[in-house]
């Protein structure tokens, strides 16, 4: 009864590190382009801190209690001992030296007991040890505070190539230009290099060779802080917290409400929010549970233009929702047209009908660029047969 409560509260917290954790390894791309690893972090390190408090007064509440159990198994064995031999075996020992030599043979006996179970435990922790120890290792990227912002989101990629092994280049002699407030699309068979070019651009690589350039600056130079507030990013697969509708789409970010529900009206998923009994402070489960695939992708859009960015990445964003859920994303889209430069890697090629220009990659290179229209009249084209498989399938 004394230590319940300190036991409850330390593995209320542990379950909150736990979670925190998975959301935070799992939603690592999401956390990088939203800028909020700081903020996370800090959210842990108090969570942390709180977790530290309530084990200390788990372990406070245990050694309270330890000292006298000891003495009360001591003391009963110490009966036991007096009950089985009987006065006449332990004739001329006194009871107070008995009780010692009961006590000090625990004493003795706890530790090597100890020591046999912990050995194991020591193994794992070496090796697990080890690793740690690989992984601080690791360089940190270099922090870049320039000041430098965005000022239209126009995009140039030249003579760009990249590989995640010097000898295996993955994407070849790139040239591309993404003007400011256009819609573009990026399509190619499985391992043509599309998440490869999208991770370039959110500077998650580095390229071996070439430049990528926005608004004429280099990439690199855009201060890190100002670079990830004016890119938004929507995942495949739609990164979610066991949180509030308004927390996924402040994600740490400190906005007002009108920011969050013009957000979630240019994204369209203002109107099913405020079905849900307590709009946007309606918590929405582990990873978004209470709602569809497509209600999801669509708050992860409100998220990635809560912070007004002036180039918005999507990364296969309708891969995995209904077709009319599709025409929400499609009409979204062009709404934005002009406001924000929206560069879209699709598999499902009828998200990007639309697109000002659509870039085919194949094993690396661009083989074909134009928009829909245009492309569909290549006899023998990549998109031409991808689209018509597509429509087949469909």
């Amino acid at each position: 009864r004394a230590s319940g409560p300190a036991v409850a509260r330390a593995r209320e917290k542990r379950s909150e590190i736990n979670a925190q954790m998975a959301e935070s390894i799992s939603g690592m791309a999401v956390l990088q382009a939203s800028n909020a690893e700081g903020r996370f972090g800090a959210r842990f390190a108090a969570t942390n801190s709180q977790h530290y408090g309530a084990r200390i007064d788990e372990l406070r509440a245990n050694a309270w209690l330890l000292r006298p159990m000891l003495d009360l198994l001591n003391v009963l064995l110490l009966v036991a001992l007096l009950y089985s031999f009987g006065q006449r075996e332990l004739q001329g020992i006194e009871v107070g030296i008995l009780y010692a030599f009961v006590s000090y043979l625990g004493r003795v006996v706890d530790p090597l007991i100890q020591i046999t179970l912990q050995f194991g435990q020591l193994q794992q922790a070496v090796v697990a040890a080890s690793r740690v120890n690989t992984l601080l290792q690791e360089g940190r990227p270099a922090v870049v505070n320039t000041g430098l912002r965005m000022t239209t989101g126009r995009v140039a990629i030249r003579n760009l190539c990249f590989g995640y092994q010097p000898d295996q280049p993955v994407l070849q002699d790139i040239n591309l230009e993404f003007a400011a407030g256009g819609f573009y699309g990026v399509v190619g068979h499985t391992g043509s290099g599309k998440s490869s070019l999208l991770s370039l651009l959110l500077r998650f690589y580095v390229a071996q060779s070439g430049s990528i350039r926005i608004d004429d600056q280099p990439l690199a130079s855009f201060d890190d802080v100002h670079f990830r507030t004016d890119v938004g990013l929507v995942p495949q697969d739609p990164f979610l917290l066991a949180a509030s509708v308004r927390e996924n789409i402040c994600m740490g970010r400190t906005l007002t409400d009108a920011q969050v529900e013009t957000a979630a009206r240019a994204a369209h998923c203002h109107g099913f929010v405020m079905q849900l009994e307590n709009g946007f402070d309606t918590p929405l489960g582990e990873g978004g549970a209470r709602l569809s695939v497509g209600q999801k992708q669509l708050i992860a859009i409100a998220r990635a233009l809560a912070a007004q960015p002036r180039i918005l990445f999507l990364d296969e964003a309708t891969a995995h929702i209904d077709s009319e859920t599709e025409q929400v994303v499609q009409k979204a889209l062009n709404e934005l047209r002009g406001k924000v430069t929206i560069i879209a890697i699709a598999h499902r090629l009828s998200t990007i009908r639309d697109a000002d220009s659509i870039v085919v990659l194949n094993r690396g290179r661009v083989s074909e660029q134009g928009s829909h229209s245009q492309l569909m009249e290549m006899d023998g084209g990549i998109y031409r047969r991808l689209y018509e498989l597509q429509q087949l399938g469909d």
